[in-house]
Order: C-alpha cells, then sequence, then structure tokens
C-alpha cells in the first residue's frame, strides 16, 4: 500500500502515530540543517521535515526532489512547532524516516498554484496539470456533488435513470448536428443526439413515467464561455402531468441544490410571461436581482419638435437610481458603449433629476420642464435618479435597452454573484418567423405542445400561439427550459405543417415518433438543464470551461490531444468517404 492516509486527512489527534504519505511535491523550502517539503494529492497538503539528524540517505534524496516530483514517505506525525492556520493540517507536520521517489517530473510550463503564471491556451495544452490546482480542482468537486444530489433528489421523486442511444439519425431542425460515418453501411450517416428528445418521448410512450438522465449532448455551433460542442444536460421526462407539476418537482431540486451546496434558502420562484419579459427587461432570461424595468414612454415623447422621437416606433426609459450626479464625461461614456456594433443604438438621451428637484436633458430645447417632470414621474423617479431612454424599432430598441440596463446594473455593483433570484418564465411563442427563409420555426423544437386555448389559432394566426413551455432563469442566465409536449398525432401534424414539412419529409424524419403515438401516448412533458452552466453558477465562475474537466476551446479544439484531427487515407477509404479538394 502506498499510504495510510491523505495528504488532507491527519490532524493533532494523530500526533506520534507511523503514518505512510503519497504525493506530488508542491514546494521545497531548504534552510540548510533541515528541509521542509510541501506534498500535495487531492484532499490537502501536509508539510514533511527532513530533521538534521536524518539519514544521508534520505538527505540526497530531499536534495534531488523539485517541483511536482511524486514520492512516498514514512514517518511519525508530530505537532508543529509554527502552526498554519491556513491548511486543515496545519498544526502537525511529518518527520521522514524513509522516502521514495515515485516519479520524476521535469519543471512544469506554469506553476501548479491558484494564482497561476500560465495563460489560458498554455494550461488548456497541459489540462493535466491544470487540474492540479486546487481551484480548478475544487469546480469538478461541486460538479461531482452536484450530480449525485440531483441524482438522490430524482430517485426520492421515483425517476428512473435510462440511458438513450449517442449514434442516433440527424434531425435538420435546430443546431448543427455532428455526422458520423459509418463502415458498415456506406454512404449513410449516424448523428450524435443535440438532446435525447425523441427517446424520452419514447420512454413515456413506453410507460416509463418518470425519466431522468445526466447525459452528453452534442451541438456544432459557434461558441462562447457558456456554449461548448460537448456539454452535458439534466435531461427529464414525466408523463401524466400538466405544466405546474413539472415546475413543482424543479423549483424543489432547485431548492434543494441551493439549500446543500450554498446554504441558501430560495423563496418560491415568481412566473412572468414571454411577453413581460421582452416588455419590462428587453430579452426573454431577465436578471431580476435589480430593478430598473423598462417603461415605454413613446406617446408621452411625440408631438413634439424632436423629430428622432416622433419618427420612432418606440422609445423606451430606464430609471437608474443615485446617477444624476454622473459627468457629462460619464453621459458620453454610456453613448459610446450604446452606439457600439454589437449593440447597435444610434444615441441615448439622457434626463438628470437633480436632488433640488429641477430636471437638466440633453433633449432640454425640445421638451418644457413639465414634459421632463412627467417622464420621470411615469418612471417614477426621485430626486437623484437618471433617466436613460433609447428609441427606435421595438424589435431592436428591447435588446439595446436590455444591454444598457445590464451595464448600469454591473457599474452599480447590483449583480452580486452571491445573490441569487431565480424565475420561471413561461408562455413563449410557439413559432418565430425567419425573415430570409420566409417560413416558421419552433422556437422550441416541433414537439412543444401550444396552450389549448391558442390551438384555433394555428390555422388562422400561427405567429400569435402561445406554447406551453418554460424556461428556469437565474441572474441572467437560462438554466434550464422544457414543455409539455404534444402527444396526439394529428395536433403533432399541424405543428409540422404549420413548420411547413410535408408529410413525406415529417415522416421521414419523425415517423417512428408520429408511429409510436398510435399506440396510446400519455400526457407529458419535460425539463432539461444545462449542467455546466449550473455548476458553473454555483462555482462563481463566467465560463462554463473549468467545470468541465477536458474541455475545448473557443474554436471548438481541444489543443491539449490537437483534435479534431485529419485521419489516414486508409480511413478514407474503408468508410467510402472522399475528401473534396479545392
Amino acid at each position: 500500500m502506498y499510504r495510510t492516509h491523505t495528504c488532507g486527512q491527519l490532524r493533532l489527534e494523530n500526533v506520534n502515530e507511523k503514518v505512510c504519505l503519497s504525493g506530488w511535491v508542491q514546494k521545497i523550502r531548504n534552510l540548510g540543517a533541515m528541509s521542509f517539503i510541501d506534498l500535495r494529492d487531492r484532499y490537502g497538503i501536509t508539510q514533511l521535515v527532513v530533521e538534521e539528524s536524518a539519514t544521508a540517505e534520505i538527505k540526497d534524496k530531499a536534495a534531488r526532489l523539485g517541483r511536482e516530483f511524486v514520492i512516498q514517505v514514512n514517518g511519525k506525525v508530530v505537532e508543529r512547532a509554527s502552526k498554519n492556520a491556513k491548511i486543515p493540517t496545519g498544526d502537525i507536520e511529518i518527520w521522514i524516516d524513509t522516502l521514495d521517489i515515485l516519479s520524476h517530473s521535469e519543471i512544469p510550463p506554469f506553476t501548479i498554484e491558484d494564482n497561476s503564471d500560465g495563460g489560458d491556451e498554455l494550461r488548456m495544452k497541459y489540462r493535466y496539470l491544470d487540474l492540479r490546482r486546487s481551484i480548478v480542482r475544487k469546480n469538478l468537486e461541486l460538479r461531482h456533488q452536484m450530480a449525485h444530489l440531483v441524482r438522490n433528489y430524482l430517485d426520492n421523486e421515483h425517476f428512473m435513470e435510462v440511458e438513450t442511444p449517442v449514434l442516433i439519425k440527424s434531425t435538420p431542425e435546430g443546431a448543427r448536428d455532428f455526422v458520423v460515418p459509418s463502415r458498415m453501411n456506406q454512404g449513410q450517416f449516424y448523428a450524435l443526439p443535440q438532446s435525447p428528445q425523441t427517446f424520452k418521448q419514447l420512454l413515456m410512450v413506453a410507460g416509463f413515467d418518470r425519466y431522468y438522465q445526466i447525459v452528453k449532448c452534442f451541438r456544432d455551433e459557434d461558441l462562447r464561455a457558456d456554449r461548448q460542442p460537448e456539454f452535458t444536460q439534466i435531461d427529464c421526462e414525466m408523463s401524466f402531468v400538466e405544466r405546474d407539476d413539472v415546475l413543482n418537482i424543479f423549483e424543489g431540486m432547485m431548492r434543494h441544490l441551493f439549500k446543500e451546496l450554498k446554504g441558501v434558502d430560495i423563496p418560491e420562484l415568481p412566473r412572468m410571461t414571454w411577453h413581460d419579459a421582452m416588455e419590462y427587461y428587453g430579452c426573454d432570461k431577465p436578471d431580476i436581482r435589480f430593478g430598473m424595468k423598462f417603461v415605454n414612454l413613446t406617446d408621452n415623447a411625440r408631438n413634439r419638435d424632436f423629430a428622432v422621437f416622433n419618427d420612432a416606433e418606440y422609445v423606451g426609459a430606464i430609471c437608474v437610481p443615485g446617477c444624476a450626479v454622473y459627468t457629462r464625461k460619464q453621459l458620453d461614456e454610456l453613448t459610446e458603449f450604446v452606439k457600439r456594433p454589437q449593440i447597435g443604438a444610434k444615441g441615448l438621451v439622457y434626463v438628470r433629476y437633480n436632488e433640488d428637484g429641477s430636471l437638466k436633458s440633453s433633449v432640454d430645447k425640445f421638451y418644457t420642464p413639465e414634459d421632463l417632470k412627467n417622464w420621470a414621474e411615469i418612471c417614477q423617479a426621485k430626486p437623484g435618479d437618471l433617466l436613460l431612454l433609447l428609441c427606435g424599432p421595438k424589435n431592436k430598441t428591447l435588446p439595446q435597452l436590455s444591454e444598457l440596463r445590464l451595464e448600469m446594473g454591473e457599474r452599480l455593483g447590483l449583480r452580486d454573484k452571491n445573490v441569487f433570484k431565480p424565475l420561471w418564465v413561461v408562455d413563449f411563442p410557439l413559432l418565430e418567423w425567419d425573415e430570409e427563409t420566409q417560413r416558421f420555426y419552433a422556437m422550441h423544437h416541433p414537439f412543444t405542445s401550444p396552450k389549448p386555448e391558442d390551438i384555433p389559432l394555428m390555422d388562422t394566426d400561427p405567429g400569435k400561439v402561445r406554447a406551453n413551455a418554460y424556461d428556469m432563469v437565474i441572474n441572467g442566465v437560462e438554466v434550464g427550459g422544457g414543455s409539455i409536449r404534444i402527444h396526439d398525432s394529428a395536433l403533432q401534424s399541424k405543428m409540422f405543417d404549420c413548420l411547413g414539412f410535408t408529410h413525406e419529409a415529417a415522416q421521414a424524419q419523425f415517423g417512428f415518433l408520429m408511429g409510436a403515438f398510435k399506440f396510446g401516448a400519455p400526457p407529458h412533458g419535460g425539463i432539461a438543464f444545462g449542467f455546466d452552466r449550473l455548476a458553473s453558477m454555483f462555482a462563481g465562475l463566467d465560463s462554463i470551461r473549468d467545470v468541465i474537466a477536458f474541455p475545448k476551446n473557443n474554436s471548438g479544439r481541444d489543443v491539449m490531444i490537437d483534435s479534431p484531427s485529419e485521419i489516414s487515407p486508409e480511413q478514407f477509404k474503408e468508410l467510402g468517404i472522399q475528401l473534396k479538394t479545392n
């Protein structure tokens, strides 16, 4: 046996015990007559002592040690004279009796410490070294703990974990598929699942009334901080349920996670319609840790000499508390912020509501003090507040105003990572129109059920049909989403008609599911949570990469193993594939 204890285990009660430890050399301090070695493993750090009276062999081996050498020591636990309160093992140290070098190490390309000197790309290339850093390891420990809590919670709610296939059929709706060629079926391709959607619905048809899976999904799409080409979902489905049944179960799960992992009691989650989220926050994943709800000033800002507002479809405002003191320079910075290409506003109008009750605006010459006072009253502004206004086409101005609101929340310190405000966003549109292709697309997926009262609109005004869909949003991040599903073949056919599918195309892609519905499909619905997103949020991170053991970079590459990579001509030949060359 290479160890009797871990490097994070020993305490004062172990004094005088003979122990054996193994691990990596974190640090060496040679004080001449004595040497101190910090030995590290997954569990912590223990200080080792090479005494003045140690044998020449031990001293020689200790002198040859370097950072990240793997060693085994036998020795006696003693109480430290100079204790270290910063680590759990700081009251003790090990006086070495024997020392064996198990593995040598080259000098690592960056320091294996919380504050490393390695950049992102370098640490990604040597990810196995990066994972030795306690700050990264703790993220994966949290991820493990979260998975354990999820499994226990769902098991107690009678959910059954079922694995679904990874090699499936390509379904072009949604994100781009990763495709996999087949040697045995040349010219034909599997796809990797974007989600197990159809399989979990088939499990409902099969009578597995409560299913879950912590499952890998794959999407060949552009990447960002919260996206990877392969990611993990907590995927769930339930039979004989209505919307509120699903929401109650998974609201309970979220409360359980917050209580166990953060020690936070989450109250009952508020519910906000998609329409209200867009109208008051400009996005379908509102951050409700702070106020600054949008106020529609369109009618109040028109009919004056200011053509910009007169010609605008929509004029919206936010009231920023305590910012009337903003200087002209600060206001110019905000103007430049909203004019950035990523946001695309043409300008910004402000109104300072000064402490003395006076109002000062960038459009003073077009509006009377009474007009400005009226705006302030509609926005429920107080002396000392600042009004910020944007205008233009409503569908463009709302997201611009949303970015401005979030920026002001950030500047005022209102987006505290230790404060959590989850909510449900409900009643999404069932369909969204694409101008380029001149057709409707499913906002969620083609199996989402419309609200029962809106079904007649599918024939007359499909764009107004609401979906029986819901998202859980925490601090402006969508962490999960789902819907009640269509379980009726006729309604599913009507949905495909709205999406522009021919009967033949629908049969070719989803005939297996349509066929299953003919054999008794129960009412069912489900939800999927982004497991990586949840883990990164609980860890207080902006990126999901550090809660994934071996992530890809922003180009979708694994720089550690150099993937994706070319394959040999022989493999192409076996697969019956010929690469097109320019």
